[in-house]
C-alpha cells in the first residue's frame, strides 16, 4: 500500500525559509512524476510544484515560482519541496503527491495517491 508523509512543517515568519520532505513507503517512486499542492483555510487545493520521473523537469505556480524549488532523491524515495522568502499567503496544509505518469503534471487529477499534509504557517 502506497504510502506518503510529509514533513517539516512548521511555524516561521515572512521572509523566513522551511523545507518540507515527502517520504514514500510501499512502492517505489523512481518511474513517477511527484508533485506538491497546498491547501488554505476556506480555498480549494492549489497546485504549488512538480518534477518528472527524473528530476530533469520542473513546473511551479506563477505564485511560488523563483522562490520554491522542488527536487527529488530517487535512492531515497523522498521528494523536497525548498521554501524561500516565504509570504502570510503561503499558509496552508501542503500536500505531496504521486503522479500516474512520469511527467511534472499539475491537475489534481493527475495524481494517484496523497500524503496526510503538513502544516506551513507564515507570520507577518
Amino acid at each position: 500500500q502506497v504510502q506518503l508523509v510529509e514533513s517539516g512543517g512548521g511555524l516561521v515568519q515572512a521572509g523566513g525559509s522551511l523545507r518540507l520532505s515527502c517520504a514514500a513507503s510501499g512502492c517505489t517512486i523512481r518511474t513517477n512524476g511527484m508533485g506538491w499542492f497546498r491547501q488554505a483555510p476556506g480555498k480549494e487545493r492549489e497546485f504549488v510544484a512538480a518534477i518528472n520521473w527524473s528530476g530533469g523537469r520542473t513546473n511551479y505556480a506563477d505564485s511560488v515560482n523563483g522562490r520554491f524549488t522542488i527536487s527529488r532523491d530517487n535512492a531515497k524515495n523522498t521528494v523536497y519541496l525548498q521554501m524561500n522568502s516565504l509570504k502570510p499567503e503561503d499558509t496552508a496544509v501542503y500536500y505531496c503527491a504521486i503522479g500516474k505518469g512520469t511527467a511534472a503534471l499539475s491537475v489534481s487529477s493527475d495524481f494517484a495517491s496523497w500524503g496526510q499534509g503538513t502544516q506551513v504557517t507564515v507570520s507577518s
